[in-house]
């Protein structure tokens, strides 16, 4: 008489456990910081619980400073700077080739506006050292020359300078590269969110939570404003602004980003933000529009696959691809 009743005490238990094993797991969000590549970079993740997710972020820290330790040339070990004291070819790694050959890309599809090869030019400026300066008119002339061409010939898996004025600095693109390296250790991890920020280059893995990552876009003249805002999942996303790194002589803002034409700072835009698939790719298309200016910039835009963007002109006046007009939140 006892056994259907206890039957049925056995099977909504049995329901019970099932439902219980099906419930989403607690989760734990994880954010720490660290310097790298002259930047303070932040990454985020969410995971199962917090030892894993503290482990996955450690892992792709790590991969940061390996990359930084490959393409910086501000670090005499670095294969950039073997390339930029070598005088023939030299044998490099996939990673940098992949790079460079990107980088190449961009130059092509931009008519030069990004260009890896401005290391002298940029030491000229001593942006990187305590007290910055406008260097002489005939000392920028003569670096011009070099900078109509490609920074490097590839061969294989040799690399070369095509000019020895030439000496390569990845800055606008080696960065973006690695954050889309921490990216991918944070994938294989099996982290399903996490955001990766380099100093405004921002990669994103999945939403946060149930939610797109929400991004702010900083206004290049107010500062501490926003200028807009945009919700993003497994995106990149890369602002480059006059405001980022700049000094100012009677009046004149001189600032980092320099046209390859003219060897000075490029005065169309005040910002550029861009949205692609890579953040290797959007930290180089922001450098190449930002360079261009407004009307050129938003072509090579629209032009370029799956890539969107916002370009805030020297008047103040902003710009907007066909595909992000409707995702953009003005402040």
């Amino acid at each position: 008489m006892l056994r259907r009743p206890l039957a049925l005490i056995a099977a909504l238990l049995l329901i019970l456990l099932i439902s219980w094993s099906l419930r989403p797991k607690p989760s734990a969000e994880v954010a720490r910081t660290a310097l790298i590549m002259g930047t303070l970079v932040e990454i985020k993740g969410v995971g199962p619980d917090q030892k894993h997710t503290e482990e996955a972020i450690s892992a792709a820290f790590d991969i940061m400073k390996s990359e930084e330790a490959r393409f910086s040339s501000r670090i005499e070990t670095s294969q950039i700077s073997a390339i930029n004291r070598n005088k023939g070819a030299l044998e490099a790694d996939p990673e940098v080739l992949f790079v460079l050959q990107l980088g190449q890309q961009i130059s092509r599809q931009s008519a030069g506006a990004f260009h890896m090869g401005l290391g002298r030019l940029i030491k000229l400026w001593g942006f990187e050292a305590v007290n910055p300066r406008v260097p002489e008119t005939q000392a920028i002339k003569q670096l011009l020359p070099a900078f109509t061409q490609d920074a490097v010939s590839m061969a294989g898996t040799g690399v070369e300078r095509t000019d020895p004025r030439i000496q390569l600095d990845l800055g606008g693109i080696a960065k973006g590269y690695a954050v889309d390296r921490a990216l991918e250790v944070l994938r294989a991890s099996g982290l399903q969110s996490a955001s990766v920020n380099a100093g405004g280059d921002i990669g994103l893995l999945g939403g946060h939570g149930e939610r797109p990552w929400k991004i702010g876009i900083q206004h290049p003249r107010k500062p501490g404003e926003l200028l807009a805002t945009l919700e993003l999942r497994d995106r990149a996303i890369v602002t480059s602004g006059d405001y980022e790194r700049f000094f100012e002589i009677d009046g004149v803002r001189y600032h980092h980003i320099l046209n390859p034409q003219t060897g000075l700072p490029a005065r169309a835009c005040q910002s550029v933000t861009v949205v692609a698939p890579r953040v290797a790719e959007a930290d180089a298309l922001a450098t190449a529009v930002f360079v261009l200016g407004p009307n050129k910039g938003l072509a090579l835009l629209e032009n370029s696959s799956a890539v969107e963007g916002l370009i805030v002109g020297a008047d103040g006046q902003v710009k907007v691809t066909a595909g992000l007009k409707g995702q953009v939140q003005w402040r």
